[in-house]
């Protein structure tokens, strides 16, 4: 309560300030001194005026004021520098965070003599950097984010064995993903440049003229563009009368899939020098050329030119003139039966395709032309290639006998000697089909130990060709131990080879049965540098001792490991040393596996 004062002193009528002063209770000398004090020291007094209000806005404390604030202490803290071996390469800038004005300043909107002239800090300096964008960061950082989304990417000059040109995909979502190229200017062309990296053509006429003109009114997308993949139709829908009157309806499907549309050969496909023509004129970069012939019953060949006989298509010598794609260094022909049906149309492609290093070739179905046509090829390859991956049959199944083709192509010829007479003139070979010991013994035959190339060989064995006195003797499988024997040999022979072949670096020879009762015990081969894993015996590691002195097995397990059965009916090797992986084969023990017999339903039965 508030003390009354005579009428005559001039305390008589109260102010704002007498009330304030007496709500905050302070000692009357204080306020004095508060009030009579220069005005030279202005920031000590606005540190006490926020105190003074501060206090006054809680009438319920009576307690004396708060204390004056300290200064702020300078930052002892010094953030330290960035590493050199980061990936930004622009320095970091960190201002010093200081407190420039006083809070009670902002809180009462109080102005003295000096606050006027002090300089406006918050104000962006003209020195200051701009921010940082997206568009700023390191062009490492952008493959990164987008290999994260479109996969990693594959070297088109790569070496690598590997790389499997004829699995190949483009990416699933490329659709989808193409509207990251809005996102900013730097993603424009980086995701164009994996969108055209792989690209696929629909080798008919109406299919080029559109690729023609959408690269004519597109150039800057040209370069981009190292994959090209051209698939020839072997067949075309023809639609019925009925049908060509319901374009606009949906076709009427039976219960077994089928639509009243039929199919008949194609007749709108284009020539390989059509093809090439416009891959030479719109597409200067590319480096991976597929060829797809497709595979049907009596499927149509793809035709080399769209000339005939007597025009200025031909030379002298009966050679037909292709473009020159000078860019290409791979070549990976699908159903290549449909493609090359003879020594003359494999001179034609080659003759396009100058700077060619490697040959991919694939057949869709296992028959004795394929074998035939490629013993006229194989001893007329390219001095320029050097790697050549072959795949005859690649249905991975075991087989009972001898199939008829393959006799008929065993009465004519002996295949394992085309493909080595082939093999010394290359560094990397990678085959699928039937093969036997004569092809190591003839390839260490014909090698320069001073000047050999080769340095890989990878076969996939159907079979190995052998003399058979019965038809059941000609096997293949785990359980046909006339083929463990012929497998055996072939090992030992590739392994004899070694003495010749002195920059070979990996060997592998491996069965592939996809029927397998065990398909873990599928016997293989595989020497890398000087450690050997798979199948072995006496004979086999005593060769190895004489031809690699170095080299040897990791381990050499007398038995197959525990054999378990699952809850499916399988049987499942759980090896003594690997947890994941047999590494160990010994080839006695495929002498017990003789009464196991697959039965129905993927399980087996011992007899």
């Amino acid at each position: 309560m508030l003390t009354s004062n005579p009428p005559h002193s001039r305390e008589d009528v109260p102010t704002d300030d007498a009330l304030s002063i007496g709500i905050s209770r302070l000692p009357r000398h204080e306020r004095a001194m508060s009030i009579d004090r220069d005005e030279e020291d202005e920031g000590k007094a606005t540190v006490e005026l926020a105190a003074i209000m501060t206090t006054a806005s809680n009438p319920v404390s009576p307690g004396p004021s708060s204390p004056p604030l300290d200064q702020s202490r300078t930052q002892d803290f010094v953030p330290p520098a960035r590493p050199s071996s980061t990936p930004f390469p622009q320095p970091e800038h960190r201002a010093d965070i200081q407190c420039l004005t006083c809070p009670a300043d902002e809180m009462m909107g109080l102005e003295g003599p000096g606050t006027s002239e002090m300089p406006d800090m918050q104000a962006p300096s003209p020195t200051e950097p701009a921010r940082m964008s997206l568009n700023d960061l390191p062009a490492e950082i952008h493959e990164c984010i987008l290999d994260h989304l479109f996969g990693f990417r594959v070297s088109t000059t790569s070496k690598s064995s590997i790389v499997r040109w004829g699995t190949a995909l483009r990416h699933s979502r490329r659709k989808e993903l193409s509207e990251l190229a809005l996102l900013s200017p730097v993603w424009r062309g980086l995701i164009q440049e994996r969108l055209y990296r792989h690209i696929k053509i629909k080798a008919t006429s109406d299919s080029m003229n559109d690729f023609l003109d959408w690269f004519v009114m597109h150039e800057h997308l040209r370069p981009y563009v190292k994959h090209v993949e051209l698939w020839f139709p072997v067949f075309e829908p023809k639609y019925s009368l009925q049908t060509l009157a319901n374009l606009n309806t949906l076709p009427t499907v039976t219960v077994d899939g089928l639509t009243q549309t039929s199919y008949t050969l194609p007749v709108d496909n284009c020539s390989l020098e059509d093809a090439f023509e416009v891959i030479a004129m719109m597409l200067p970069d590319v480096c991976v050329l597929t060829l797809e012939g497709g595979e049907r019953k009596k499927a149509p060949k793809v035709r080399l030119t769209s000339h005939h006989a007597g025009t200025n298509a031909w030379f002298n010598n009966g050679l037909i003139y292709m473009p020159k794609l000078h860019s290409v260094r791979t070549l990976v022909t699908k159903g290549q039966w449909n493609l090359i049906r003879s020594e003359r149309d494999f001179e034609v492609i080659m003759s396009s395709l100058p700077n060619l290093e490697e040959w991919h070739g694939y057949y869709s179905k296992p028959k004795s032309k394929s074998y035939l046509t490629m013993a006229t090829i194989l001893p007329r390859l390219p001095a320029n290639l050097t790697t050549l991956e072959l795949c005859i049959e690649g249905d991975y199944r075991r087989e009972l006998n001898f199939p008829p083709y393959f006799l008929k192509v065993s009465n004519k010829l002996h295949f394992c000697k085309m493909l080595a007479d082939a093999a010394p003139a290359l560094e990397h070979l990678s085959y699928t089909g039937r093969v036997c010991r004569i092809f190591f013994d003839l390839v260490a035959l014909q090698t320069d130990p001073r000047t050999t190339k080769l340095k890989s060989i990878d076969l996939t064995v159907k079979n190995c060709c052998r003399h058979v006195t019965h038809w059941n003797e000609s096997g293949s499988g785990i359980t046909d131990m006339n083929f463990i024997r012929a497998f055996e040999s072939l090992v030992i022979s590739g392994i004899r080879s070694l003495t010749k072949l002195k920059a070979l670096e990996y060997l592998r020879i491996r069965y592939v049965d996809l029927d397998s009762p065990i398909p873990q015990l599928n016997p293989f081969f595989t020497l890398h540098k000087d450690l050997a894993q798979g199948v072995w015996s006496s004979e086999i590691v005593g060769e190895l001792s004489r031809a690699r002195p170095g080299a040897g097995f990791e381990y050499l397990d007398d038995t197959f490991g525990e054999i378990v059965i699952s809850k499916d009916g399988r049987f499942i090797v759980n090896p003594n040393h690997s947890k994941s992986k047999v590494t160990s084969l010994k080839l006695d023990n495929y002498g017990l596996l003789t009464g196991v017999q697959a039965v129905a339903g993927g399980g087996m039965s011992i007899t």
